[in-house]
């Protein structure tokens, strides 16, 4: 671990202003992925700002169909959330599935979306269910927040304060999981709501989460597995390692959607 400089930020407003300050900072809400990488030495920020001691990005509330959750609420807070299972299952269900009880317990959702590991959870929920992500300073259609492998929509110093999920009528994440770290090789979160249908992917796309048009249209017609059991997923952009193959994770896409839809259903 290279030397940087620890500092506490005592309110959004404070670690904006520290960050924007720092030459090369870095902000850390769980620390989940944060820490790991700077133990390895993949990264050598100058300023390490702690969001840790915010307590006013901690909570869940619902306002008549919108789920809002704190960035800083814990993925174990989120699924034992009688809020979240009463409104959205699927996303209380989806955060119960996230690594192990030390990652749900310390791994924040705000961290989660705006490192945007391309298999991570959270963004397949934030797309899935056509979520509102909100900063210091605006608020950004899920759709528009993640633009590419570990890369979001976030400008310098801008602080993820909540995210806003409205209330869908069916939905459901199903993923078959690393077994060893439990990220997603391929994770697909199937919607139903007053927009419409959607199905959104992680753990496939070379360019982290992304919806699948035909799926979508598909089940706009027939909510049902049949009305998506035929419908190929191209490979060109899919990732292929050691885990699975692209191919492997085409067919994956798949046969996760049906099971999503089915259990939505």
């Amino acid at each position: 671990m290279y030397d940087f400089n620890y500092q506490k930020a005592a309110s959004v407003a404070d670690a904006s202003a520290k960050i924007k300050a720092s030459d090369d900072g870095m902000l850390m809400a769980g620390g989940m992925t944060l820490i790991p990488t700077l133990k390895q030495r993949l990264a050598q920020p100058a300023d390490v700002v702690d969001l840790g001691g915010i307590t006013d990005l901690v909570g869940i509330s619902v306002d008549g169909d919108m789920v809002t959750i704190g960035a800083m609420t814990s993925h174990a807070v989120v699924a034992a959330s009688t809020e979240v299972k009463s409104k959205i299952p699927a996303l209380a269900d989806l955060a119960d599935g996230i690594g192990d009880p030390q990652v749900r317990n310390r791994g924040t959702i705000g961290g989660s979306i705006a490192n945007n590991d391309p298999a991570a959870d959270y963004p397949s929920a934030c797309v899935g269910l056509g979520a509102t992500i909100v900063t210091d300073q605006r608020e950004i259609p899920a759709d528009d927040f993640f633009v590419g492998m570990f890369e979001t929509a976030l400008e310098e110093g801008e602080v993820i304060t909540a995210v806003k999920f409205p209330t869908p009528s069916k939905a459901a994440y199903m993923k078959f999981p690393n077994p060893a770290s439990r990220y997603a090789i391929v994770g697909v979160f199937v919607s139903e709501g007053s927009g419409g249908c959607r199905v959104a992917v992680t753990g496939a796309g070379q360019n982290g989460v992304f919806r699948v048009d035909e799926m979508e249209s598909a089940l706009t017609s027939n909510f049902s597995a049949q009305a998506v059991a035929n419908i190929v997923i191209p490979e060109d952009d899919l990732n292929s390692d050691i885990h699975a193959s692209a191919e492997y994770r085409a067919h994956l896409v798949t046969v996760m959607a049906k099971r999503a839809v089915i259990k939505a259903g």
